[in-house]
């Protein structure tokens, strides 16, 4: 029989809304949803249905028999498997206390029903991935505006002028977003793209900018510099809702346009018709303060100073800027009812630090890499149990090694993913979660001018013996003594629960895979934008009173990055737009695509090391060495190398990605701690590395 599901994507976690049609329980065809992507959909979601099939996936739930790591595995039923993890858990209760147990998942519009687990149990120690992404830019954003780096949208197919560094947008792929860029470019918008290396969207670009790595943040003080110089802000606008702006201008004169051109490498002049052009643009001009932010020891200065930048523009509130981006309450109808928000939040202190110990941090999911310390020390109380759902801290966080001399001392590791991650590698137990075309999801909420519910329905029936995230929660819940923080017993109770408040039916979704709240797109009075800035003094703030308190600058005097010694390279990664970092790399069709990656060495820097494309190189870094082949191009700074994340996987179930490649994370060792000390990011891009020719390369005969 032949059926249309309308679903949500799972291949990374942009969750692309999708249409799937299915014949006798066989998928047949996957594409974006037509009412809001048009049908298209990337090389990634394509794959799901080689997902789905795939029979390198975990397929019933497993007890750990041997060592950590030593990949022997009990199979087992769910009832064994959730007993297992109860007893642990209690264990951890009784004698530790709650917040000896911390979870984590991969964030996004799923995550209510994590945080309602972990927050039941009485711990406050629900994290996520996002020190090793955007931590830096929802500080920056915070300390500007009061609101963190979700708190805007941005208006890309109505923008004039969008800057981007290195956010490379057209490889990261949010299917809406890629296609709201291209229709700005088609109708006649420019884009100045900022990175060490030329992309994707570099190559789509108006100007590219190819910078000294370490250096954006100068290359934003340069710009600021010119753009009050040459009076190409919005004055009204700054007088209006802006706080200490002539400490900006007294700030930044030192750092003029030339200085940020020899700083950066790049031409002045170039700078200077970049800054003539955003007077022209303006307002309708976005600086993205960037995703994936965890790169330098001040890339939090660099994500506030293109915030910054967002505020002389003026661009807030309009059309082609940053527009706040609309709920239910904006449409006049009330909100999904929240798991986590019936549960009284714990009052202990958590155990990163986040919110005491460092006080100018935002609570949110605090910084997962600093519980590592708290593991070792037991400070301010031991950590004993780690719960991850979909979320690989050894393909995430710097020097895995590390990592498990901290785990070890915990007494529970669990994974909950659709794929055998390393960590669930390491893991005590890995309860397997459904494929995303196998499953639904709770009702989420998608915020912007024009805001939605939107819901994921299955497609076909399991494969295997996997369950949905909603199932093992309750089943876990059940157990431990809360499963009346889940008032639901099946997805049809779950989805009613969630719906109640609204007046929406389940079945008002059948249409479209989604239901719109208002008709209209919802745009604020520009005039009368006060109290939308949740900052302190209600202003956007050039200085942060927050940060002040902390004792922390808002402008912090820049400093030269050090250029690496002779033979050394800074390590910089990104991804592709085939691979969904480590989560795809063993996808029969995509590895296909892109079975390894490759290390991107200046032509200039390998000759000197008589590298020629293809050949092998070492690749080095306190101890730990690997062999990868070379990619020798000119669009690379000859200061760095570079790689796509997410390979080098030691999962032997994994045929296709078992030791494919170099993962850009193991040769960060001793970096596990190294932070932006304001942001909290993780410095993923301050490793050096020594590169040299491989003996692995035929050796050519010389005739003496």
């Amino acid at each position: 029989m032949k059926k249309s599901v309308w679903s949500m994507c799972g291949m990374c976690t942009v969750r692309c809304p999708i249409r799937v049609e299915t014949e006798n329980d066989e998928v047949t065809w996957i594409e974006g949803n037509p009412h809001l992507l048009g049908g298209a959909l990337c090389a990634k979601g394509s794959a799901g249905i080689s997902l789905l099939n795939d029979p390198e996936r975990p397929q019933q739930p497993l007890i750990r028999k041997g060592g950590r790591g030593a990949g022997r595995w009990d199979k087992v039923s769910w009832d064994t498997a959730f007993d297992y993890v109860a007893e642990k858990l209690n264990k951890i209760v009784d004698r530790y206390g709650p917040e000896s147990v911390m979870m984590s998942c991969r964030g996004g519009p799923f995550a209510d029903i994590v945080k309602a687990f972990i927050h039941g149990l009485g711990s406050p120690n629900f994290t996520n991935h996002d020190s090793a992404c955007g931590r830096n830019a929802h500080h920056a954003s915070l300390s500007l505006y009061g609101v963190g780096r979700t708190g805007f949208a941005y208006d890309i197919k109505k923008t004039r002028h969008l800057v981007l560094f290195g956010r490379n947008i057209l490889a990261s792929l949010r299917v809406a977003e890629v296609n709201q860029v291209l229709d700005m470019l088609d109708a006649g918008g420019r884009l100045t793209y900022v990175d060490v290396r030329q992309t994707m969207t570099g190559i789509k670009a108006n100007r590219f900018f190819q910078v000294r790595p370490g250096t954006d943040y100068a290359l934003a003080l340069g710009i600021i510099h010119e753009v009050i110089r040459e009076k190409a802000y919005d004055q009204e606008f700054i007088d209006r809702y802006v706080s200490d702006f002539d400490a900006l201008v007294a700030f930044v004169e030192q750092y003029d346009i030339d200085w940020a051109a020899r700083e950066c490498g790049v031409k002045a002049e170039r700078l200077r018709e970049f800054v003539r052009e955003l007077a022209i643009d303006r307002p309708q001009v976005v600086f993205h303060p960037g995703w994936m932010t965890s790169r330098y020891r001040d890339s939090f200065y660099s994500s506030r100073a293109l915030h910054i930048l967002n505020v002389l523009m003026g661009n807030i509130e309009v059309e082609g800027g940053q527009i706040f981006p609309k709920g239910p309450g904006d449409c006049g109808v009330k909100g999904l009812r929240s798991f986590d928000g019936q549960i009284p939040k714990p009052t202990v202190k958590r155990g990163d630090g986040v919110g005491w110990k460092y006080s100018h941090f935002d609570k949110g999911p605090g910084l997962f890499h600093l519980f590592y310390d708290t593991m070792v020390t037991e400070d301010p109380y031991p950590i004993k149990g780690l719960i991850c759902v979909r979320h690989d801290p050894f393909s995430c966080f710097p020097d895995p090694a590390a990592q498990k001399e901290a785990l070890d001392k915990l007494d529970l590791l669990v994974a909950v993913d659709t794929h055998y991650s390393e960590f669930g590698w390491y893991c005590d137990v890995i309860l397997p979660e459904s494929t995303y075309l196998e499953r639904d999801s709770i009702i989420a909420t998608q915020k912007g001018t024009k805001p939605r519910f939107i819901c994921r329905n299955p497609a076909v029936a399991p494969r295997y013996d996997t369950k949905s995230l909603s199932e093992i929660i309750k089943g876990l819940a059940d157990r431990v003594g809360i499963g009346h923080y889940f008032p639901y017993n099946s997805t049809e109770e779950l989805q009613a629960w969630q719906l109640e408040p609204t007046g929406v039916r389940i079945e008002d979704f059948a249409e479209k895979g989604f239901v719109e709240l208002t008709k209209e797109p919802i745009m604020y009075d520009r005039q009368k934008l006060d109290g939308k800035f949740k900052t302190p003094s209600g202003k956007i703030e050039i200085i942060s009173q927050k940060l002040t308190e902390a004792g922390l600058p808002s402008l912090k005097p820049y400093e030269s990055p050090e250029k690496p010694p002779k033979g050394k390279f800074r390590l910089v990664f990104g991804r592709s737009p085939v691979h969904a970092h480590g989560h795809t790399i063993n996808n029969p069709l995509l590895h296909e695509l892109m079975p390894e990656n490759t290390l991107w060495v200046n032509r200039r820097a390998a000759a000197r090391m008589g590298v020629k494309e293809g050949d092998w190189v070492e690749v080095s870094s306190n101890g730990m060495v690997n062999t990868i082949k070379a990619h020798v191009t000119d669009f690379i700074h000859p200061e760095a190398v570079y790689m796509v994340h997410g390979f080098g996987r030691q999962v032997p179930l994994q045929t296709r990605s078992y030791h494919a490649g170099v993962g850009d994370q193991k040769l960060m060792t001793g970096m596990l701690a190294a932070m932006d000390p304001v942001g909290g990011g993780l410095c993923l891009c301050e490793c050096l590395v020594t590169v040299k020719r491989s003996s692995k390369n035929p050796k050519r005969m010389v005739e003496l």
